[in-house]
């Protein structure tokens, strides 16, 4: 059973709505969509979010919500489909963070068969994302990015960074690193992990967060505090 989460004023027409995706067999609950909402969501476990956005209130401006998801998301990879009316529709700017959307009034079949697509969508591409705190990076794009903006890496500078995601908190020495990304082939100095090392850590660089960690003596590792 799918649970759905409904952020949206407690309205008839939201109650109906809760009914009949209960009734489609959807575990399904609803929030009110105050601007602390992500921090009662993280407490919630659920597969997708159904976001009612009504126009009549400055608080409820489409981006100002959305935002908040796109921040969530940086650490929970959940589908959020947008429940807005025709006339709000072109406020939504094609950039913001959400997955689709259902033009009022609904039909509760379209909007159950657009939330599974989601979920199920969401669930394959979710085994292509490795996270660390707000550093992502998507193996089928073999893309990289922080807080939501790209880095723009070299192949071997994305090649061991994705190992150490992979292993974070393992320390790995350079001849490790050597043999695990650049091949037991390789016949150049282990300088060479330090330099990629530096590079990548100047890509990488965040003010409140240090990713790549040295371990004196011994080598790096990926840190486990973010």
């Amino acid at each position: 059973m799918y649970k759905a989460l409904i952020i949206a004023k407690d309205t008839m027409e939201i109650r109906e709505l809760n009914s009949e995706l209960t009734r489609m067999g959807f575990d399904c609950s609803i929030t009110n969509n105050g601007s602390n909402f992500p921090n009662r969501l993280t407490k919630q476990a659920c597969d997708v979010l159904l976001v009612d956005i009504d126009g009549s209130s400055a608080s409820d401006h489409p981006e100002s919500i959305v935002e908040q998801l796109r921040e969530l998301r940086m650490t929970i990879n959940l589908p959020a489909i947008v429940l807005i009316s025709s006339e709000e529709l072109s406020r939504l700017d094609s950039n913001l963070r959400i997955d689709d959307f259902v033009v009022k009034p609904w039909n509760i079949s379209e909007v159950v068969t657009r939330a599974k697509r989601v979920i199920k969508q969401t669930k394959i591409q979710g085994s292509d994302l490795i996270k660390h705190g707000d550093l992502v990076m998507d193996t089928a794009k073999c893309e990289v990015s922080i807080g939501g903006r790209l880095i723009i890496l070299t192949f071997k500078e994305y090649e061991l960074l994705k190992f150490l995601m992979r292993h974070k908190g393992k320390v790995f020495t350079r001849d490790a690193l050597l043999n695990e990304v650049w091949g037991y082939d390789y016949y150049g100095g282990d300088r060479t992990v330090d330099v990629h090392i530096r590079r990548l850590r100047s890509k990488l660089c965040n003010s409140t967060n240090i990713y790549i960690q040295t371990v004196r003596n011994i080598g790096y590792k990926l840190s486990t505090e973010v």
